[in-house]
């Protein structure tokens, strides 16, 4: 049988697979993506010039292997090339990541994040929700604190400029990666872009903080913070993945200023552990604000947290000094700031 002219042509390599074939030509073949690699990998899913089944293959193949710092850096400033904003004139001092959902406590670290905003400092929180099931994401807590997540990147602007404070999911600055989060129960597992958008900081905050889950990811968001020049950054394995301290065990912050890597231990600040408590109540988070509730473990944890931060900030320069300036912002709080009305 003869072959057509067009049967006989091969169809030309799609430029995505020299990707894919980096990452997964066996034990002996494979590497990781270089910087500039990981950054054209990025670049060109965000840009849709891949095919669905070469994104599948990448999200595997990286969740198998995990991300270095190389390319956790690479993937980052792609994502940030693609949403830059010649608009934004406001000045946000702390981004803060919230991606994980909470499973166990109810997301104290808002109030902590409140507490800075509640002393003028400019936090620009950013996440995702919905896309593990069983967890109590930010974004479902907001309006309980008589709070909305703000739709644009512009309104976040206006929200920071009256509050001091502003959350913005992800979906509203880069899509493309919320959807690929959205892919999860689909994989049924994590992905580097759980990973990556961490990092985002997508008002080019002086200072950032992230939580993780899995100690390992500790040093390698430490050491991507450091490749993308991120002036001052801590990363800490945070309750169930947040940015929150948990004062029941320590706390290992390893940070970055100016370039320089550091480690930092802080105490548990209780000497037994708390049980969980049986069920989730948001309504909780304004009643605490208010003072009309009190509750030891959620105390520490606001104030534990919030004096990271401070450190971070360098508003405080030692952990005594910080925790002491977190707990005046906490004894002198605005009771009134932040409900459901």
């Amino acid at each position: 049988m003869n072959l057509t002219h067009h049967e006989q042509t091969p169809h030309p390599e799609h430029p995505f697979a020299d990707i894919i074939r980096i990452l997964g030509k066996g034990k002996k073949g494979s590497r990781p993506l270089t910087q500039d690699e990981a950054y054209r990998a990025m670049r060109m899913i965000l840009a849709n010039e891949v095919q669905p089944i070469q994104l599948g293959a990448f999200l595997m193949l990286m969740r198998v292997k995990e991300e270095t710092p190389e390319e956790l850096a690479g993937f980052v400033q792609a994502a940030r090339d693609s949403f830059q904003h010649d608009t934004l004139q406001t000045q946000v001092e702390l981004d803060w990541s919230s991606y994980a959902g909470k499973r166990r406590h109810l997301p104290w670290f808002l109030l902590s994040a409140l507490l800075l905003a509640d002393n003028g400092i400019r936090v620009l929180m950013h996440g995702s929700e919905g896309h593990t099931a069983g967890r109590l994401y930010t974004a479902n807590v907001l309006s309980y604190l008589g709070l909305q997540p703000a739709k644009s990147m512009q309104q976040a602007q206006q929200q920071l400029e009256q509050r001091h404070f502003s959350y913005l999911a992800l979906e509203h600055f880069c899509p493309t990666l919320h959807d690929i989060i959205e892919l999860r129960p689909l994989l049924g597992l994590r992905s580097p872009v759980h990973t990556l958008v961490r990092l985002l900081n997508p008002f080019n905050a002086d200072y950032s903080i992230q939580g993780i889950f899995h100690p390992s990811y500790r040093p390698v968001h430490q050491q991507a913070s450091a490749l993308l020049q991120q002036t001052h950054s801590a990363v800490l394995k945070g309750e169930g993945g947040e940015t929150e301290r948990n004062p029941d065990v320590e706390c290992l912050v390893q940070s970055v200023h100016h370039g320089e890597l550091s480690d930092e231990l802080w105490p548990a600040l209780f000497a037994r552990r708390h049980v969980k408590a049986e069920q989730l109540d948001p309504e909780q988070l304004a009643l605490l604000w208010q003072g009309k509730i009190h509750d030891d473990f959620a105390e520490a944890t606001i104030i534990g947290t919030a004096a990271i931060a401070l450190k971070l900030l360098g508003t405080a320069d030692n952990q005594e000094h910080a925790h002491q300036l977190a707990s005046e912002y906490w004894l002198k709080r605005d009771v009134t700031a932040f409900s459901a009305g």
